[in-house]
């Protein structure tokens, strides 16, 4: 019954503008503003003190602000029917660097996409996918079934290729035969599977699968994030490729390329600071071992 529901929501959604859409999706964010458990956003605010050094209010209003644009995203996602008709995607969604991929493309190489929970990043690899970019999206299986097969029945509408994050082997082999990986790279990962490293000057535990997938096939790592744009679409950012070195210390390799996709987030958090989603819990590991 429930991906029905969704189904029907997103139908509705088509009946409107996307500037309809989106102005719902904020109130709708606004709204649900309340319900966020005081201590989440505590913890948010304060981590926005301590990175950005702006006052209570300020941080208070960067983490409301991260928080609506969750509206705004939900809308865009139940739009999608109508994003893939003629060339709405690439009018909501303008793009820069795309030739860095497509460089990687005619030569045949896959790559990692590294990027962050920041703006509306379900669009961002929707709308890389109908710029032509062979994109493999990496999903958490959601708890609600419904849910799950509606949220990637949409995503392989987009033109993407969807796998698990437990398909660590498939991502592989796809980037062998020249796919686009699509990894988020700003949750806190299990001590075990991260490495601690530098991020606003805090021993941070960060996620290694970008570099150690691309050091194992050579391929090329490109930080991607995706920002607002005045007029309510959106503006994706593409950077050069980095490359992993291949010394005999595969934990330095991976240690510095993953420092380097941290020190580019670091750069977009500060300049765009509302759109990065500052109520997970980034710190949670280090400081149940006493460094945060």
């Amino acid at each position: 019954m429930g991906y029905y529901v969704l189904k029907f929501f997103s139908w509705l959604a088509c009946r409107f503008s996307m500037n309809s859409c989106i102005s719902f999706g904020k109130f709708l964010g606004k709204l649900t503003w309340a319900l966020v458990p005081g201590k989440r956003k505590k913890m948010a605010i304060d981590n926005v003190i301590r990175c950005l050094g702006v006052d209570e209010n300020e941080a208070n209003r960067i983490v409301k602000a991260s928080w609506v644009q969750f509206g705004p995203m939900m809308m865009e996602v139940l739009r999608y029917p109508e994003l893939i008709k003629d060339d709405c995607m690439k009018q909501h969604v303008s793009i820069e660097g795309l030739e860095y991929l497509q460089a990687a493309i005619e030569k045949k190489q896959g790559g990692i996409i590294a990027t962050s929970h920041s703006d509306s990043w379900e669009l961002m690899g929707a709308a890389l996918a109908q710029y032509g970019v062979p994109l493999v999206g990496v999903a958490r299986k959601q708890k609600d079934s419904a849910a799950d097969k509606f949220i990637n029945e949409y995503r392989t509408m987009v033109g993407m290729h969807i796998t698990y994050t437990t398909g660590v082997r498939e991502m592989i082999r796809m980037v062998q035969d020249g796919w686009m990986i699509g990894l988020i790279t700003d949750q806190d990962p299990s001590l075990r599977d991260g490495i601690i490293l530098e991020f606003f000057n805090r021993k941070t535990n960060c996620f290694i699968g970008p570099a150690s997938i691309a050091r194992m096939k050579n391929a090329p790592i490109f930080h991607g994030q995706i920002i607002h744009r005045p007029d309510g679409g959106h503006h994706i950012k593409i950077y050069p490729p980095i490359y992993v070195e291949q010394t005999k210390d595969k934990k330095a390799d991976i240690a510095a390329a993953t420092q380097e996709i941290m020190n580019l987030l670091e750069q977009h958090i500060k300049k765009y600071p509302e759109d990065w989603f500052w109520l997970h819990d980034r710190w949670k590991s280090v400081r149940g071992i006493g460094l945060d």
